[in-house]
């Protein structure tokens, strides 16, 4: 089983990951830490803040990564925000039996009430060295934009709106679903 866990800076993917884990006994990798990989060894001839040239040259790689652990019958969880929300024309119907996908979405209203807490927590699972400091206009346009790709395309997604620490927990409660 592939579980891919996409959503906006800040939302908790790597912290769900990590829970994720722990309870199904799955390795995750982190898409952050292959993109810096690709750019540290030369490979990848961009800067960490071009996501959208990032996610394009990374894709086929993390695609093709995807197809492998089904194949082999193994299990793997990706987490990042370099996972196109139209993942699903690149796989068959038998590879996507074997694909879960969640957007981890905070809303609105969460984002106004929580910022200082969400910049607090930012390097909870991971310490970076340079923390992606966003302001809450840009936190709730992109959270925003994550939400409406993820209905446009038909994916699942779990909206945070009032205690993140709860209904990540009901989100762990579900999986694998």
């Amino acid at each position: 089983m592939i579980i891919l866990i996409s959503g906006a800076t800040h939302s908790g993917k790597t912290f769900l990951a990590s829970k994720l884990m722990e309870k199904l006994s799955m390795p995750y990798l982190s898409l952050d830490h292959l993109k810096m990989g690709l750019i540290r060894s030369g490979q990848l001839k961009l800067l960490p803040k071009d996501d959208e040239k990032i996610k394009h040259k990374m894709w086929p790689i993390v695609r093709e990564m995807i197809k492998t652990v089904i194949e082999n019958h193994q299990n793997l969880i990706i987490e990042g925000d370099y996972i196109p929300f139209e993942f699903q024309k690149d796989f068959s119907a038998a590879y996507l039996k074997e694909i879960r996908f969640l957007c981890l979405i905070l809303s609105q209203n969460y984002i106004k009430h929580n910022f200082s807490q969400i910049k607090n927590n930012a390097c909870v699972i991971e310490k970076r060295l340079f923390p992606n400091i966003v302001n809450t206009k840009e936190l709730i346009s992109d959270n925003q934009h994550h939400f409406d790709e993820c209905r446009r395309y038909n994916l699942t997604c779990a909206v945070i709106e009032k205690d993140f620490q709860k209904e990540l927990r009901a989100v762990l409660d579900r999986f694998p679903y």
